[in-house]
């Protein structure tokens, strides 16, 4: 069978091409800029910016004859305009819709994230019932939570969908997770925010990729799973800090030193943002309201829905699977 995968060069995009390849699916990855990986395991790449105006009636025929997409696309940043944001995430899932549509696809898996539902206060085993909040503290989240909307109300007999909601993706090949936290680790810019002992909930890439795959089945063989959110991750949460701690000590990196306060984090990540929206700085704020939040509270859901609905079920638990990714003997902190 024919499956489309878009952010195909992306961490997570490039372990599903992969995957399905193994499989024995026609693979075509979509995708904003070459993938010498991609290319090396004999999978064809399709170069589109999903965001172009014209990105829907163009997708049509690229999309003509595949049985699943899965968007796995995305505008990942810390920081940055809602411009950018809204064609990243909300626009380009639009026009991927539309494409489906258009091209008579009948199934399409989005991958979301579970700060669609984030709050300042955290998330302490919540499921899919958890609302959208009234108030975004970053136009990431914002954005994927409108798309997210979208992809669910697209839901329907000609065009089936599921948005699955993976929790911190990390292992081999991770662009954005392990290696941000090494760089700021070696820089000497990582600091624990908070006391140390908030849980959160993380996933395995191999996994999030086995997730994906359920629910694409899913949406053939079970109805009722359709047109809804799933929570995804290893289903146990861990400190963050001493996940942190443990993948430093893999990595030969000194552990962190410096602890502030969750509030003072609060406030210096204000000041940052107003003082880096004000001046109209390129780079990244070095804080924001968001990350610090993410830092240092709860994230942790319950998989009961994904468990019923997608037969999903962990291979590893986040300690077994840090020490896959990374090496060393299974010790966690």
């Amino acid at each position: 069978m024919r499956m489309l995968v878009t952010g195909g060069s992306g961490f997570v995009g490039s372990a599903l091409c992969r995957r399905l390849h193994v499989l024995g699916h026609d693979v075509i990855a979509l995708a904003r800029r070459p993938s010498p990986m991609l290319a090396a395991a004999g999978i064809r790449t399709v170069i589109h910016d999903l965001a172009a105006p014209a990105a829907d009636s163009s997708l049509a025929g690229i999309f003509t004859g595949v049985g699943c997409v899965f968007h796995t696309a995305a505008h990942v940043k810390m920081w940055g305009t809602r411009e950018a944001f809204r064609a990243g995430n909300i626009v380009a899932t639009d026009h991927v819709i539309a494409a489906c549509r258009e091209a008579g696809v009948p199934r399409l898996v989005f991958t979301s994230s579970p700060s669609v539902v984030a709050t300042p206060a955290g998330l302490r085993g919540v499921d899919e019932s958890q609302p959208y909040p009234a108030h975004f503290e970053a136009f990431y989240p914002e954005t994927k939570a409108a798309a997210e909307q979208a992809v669910l109300a697209a839901h329907s007999a000609a065009l089936r969908t599921i948005a699955l909601r993976p929790h911190l993706i990390f292992g081999p090949g991770d662009t954005n997770l392990v290696p941000t936290i090494l760089a700021r680790a070696r820089a000497g810019r990582l600091v624990q925010v908070g006391d140390g002992s908030n849980l959160v909930d993380l996933t395995f890439i191999d996994d999030c990729v086995e997730a994906h795959g359920l629910a694409a089945a899913a949406l053939d063989e079970r109805p009722s799973a359709g047109g809804r959110a799933y929570f995804i991750s290893q289903g146990t949460p861990v400190p963050l800090w001493g996940w942190i701690a443990r993948v430093l000590e893999l990595h030969s990196v000194a552990p962190v030193r410096r602890k502030i306060s969750a509030r003072l984090a609060r406030v210096l990540a204000t000041v940052a943002e107003t003082t880096w929206r004000t001046c109209r700085f390129k780079s990244d704020p070095p804080l924001t309201r968001f990350l610090a939040e993410e830092m240092a509270t709860d994230h942790y859901f319950d998989l009961s829905a994904a468990r019923r609905e997608l037969g999903y079920a962990p291979s590893l638990t986040v300690w077994e699977a840090t020490e896959r990714s990374f090496g060393g003997a299974a010790a966690p902190p």
